[in-house]
């Protein structure tokens, strides 16, 4: 049993049938959201940034949303591969201590323990991330408009409840709630056109990123929104993963491929999307791209027969320590993802490559 399955969209395909794969092909690398499912991806990742791709040297842009967004800023570090570790060890080790007398911690408190592991994690290298020579960063997130342009008890819940009834009618009536904020790395164009839904481009800097990034992973009620992010419009900032869930963006306009670790086939366009499976076919927008993703009947082999999740912190309860035992288990596992990769590209077989 192969535990990767190789997908890619009909010019990809073309790419790959005439010249293979080849590291100078890649031109985008996206990172989408999914919490703790994005675990699996940390050999690829090290395969990828630590051996691969150095054989080749033109820019890349990583486009990430929430927990993707985290795992390419640790691309752009001058230890990327360490980092990667680092990160992978945080994320499945991280603990949430409820206070006496509390039944669970509030959003403000979850938010502020985040932010803190942020600080610490990157502390005294956002230079590196901002300054690296070829990677360019793009930070995912969605501001609110309107009655979400602020966080409130009520005007929270009622803005996501119209977001979410509009967005099953049309995914651009979304807009009127929410638009894309993307922060980048100073200078760099969006590698995407943006035609499908409101966004606006801010550069990053030693004064946003943290505050940025945080806000790309600020899940809506579990975490606090970012307030007025310093260099962008004052709002509400959260989970990049609302507006794009899996970045299904409009990646037509780049030359080269769109090479996409994911975790699973579907590039689901924003979150409120899950349940809209009309949704999750292939567009237009991802013809170049090539989507790395795990064979579901390996999947099953892993703990509890699926990719770890949040709803782990409900499986385990108290007992954090079993859900860190099975999340480490899930990304050691995952090594076989990166060999079997590495296997590949060696002839980039054509023939094994499945459609989006």
């Amino acid at each position: 049993m192969k535990a990767l399955r190789i997908h890619a969209g009909p010019l990809a395909r073309r790419h790959i049938e005439q010249h293979g794969l080849r590291p100078q092909d890649v031109r985008v690398i996206p990172g989408a959201a999914g919490g703790p499912k994005g675990l699996i991806l940390g050999p690829i990742d090290r395969f990828l940034f630590g051996q691969w791709l150095p054989l080749s040297t033109q820019p890349v842009d990583l486009v990430g949303a929430s927990i993707g967004a985290w795992r390419l800023a640790n691309a752009c570090l001058d230890e990327a591969v360490q980092a990667f570790r680092d990160f992978e060890t945080g994320y499945v080790n991280q603990q949430f201590e409820v206070p006496p007398g509390q039944k669970r911690l509030t959003a403000r408190q979850v938010s502020a323990q985040f932010g803190e592991g942020l600080r610490a994690f990157y502390a005294g290298r956002v230079e590196q991330v901002l300054a690296n020579p070829r990677y360019r960063l793009h930070v995912v997130t969605a501001r609110g408009r309107h009655i979400l342009g602020r966080e409130g008890s009520a005007r929270t819940p009622f803005g996501y409840l119209g977001a979410f009834l509009t967005n099953s009618v049309r995914r651009k009536s979304l807009g009127a709630w929410l638009e894309r904020v993307v922060f980048s790395t100073p200078g760099a164009p969006l590698p995407f056109a943006t035609q499908d839904f409101r966004t606006r481009q801010v550069a990053l800097s030693p004064a946003n990123f943290e505050a940025a990034l945080q806000a790309s992973c600020s899940i809506p009620f579990m975490l606090e929104a970012v307030q007025d992010i310093a260099g962008a419009p004052p709002g509400a900032y959260w989970d990049g993963g609302i507006t794009d869930y899996h970045l299904h963006l409009d990646y037509a306009n780049s030359d080269g491929l769109v090479l996409y670790p994911h975790f699973q086939q579907a590039v689901v366009p924003g979150w409120l999307d899950k349940g809209l499976k009309w949704r999750h076919r292939a567009t237009s927008f991802l013809d170049r791209m090539v989507v790395l993703a795990p064979d579901p009947q390996w999947v099953a082999t892993l703990p509890n027969g699926k990719l770890p999740d949040r709803t782990d912190f409900t499986r385990y309860k108290l007992d954090g320590m079993a859900r860190s035992r099975a999340w480490a288990r899930a990304a050691a596992e995952s090594q076989r993802l990166a060999d079997e990769l590495g296997e590949w590209l060696q002839t980039s077989d054509a023939s094994v490559l499945r459609p989006l």
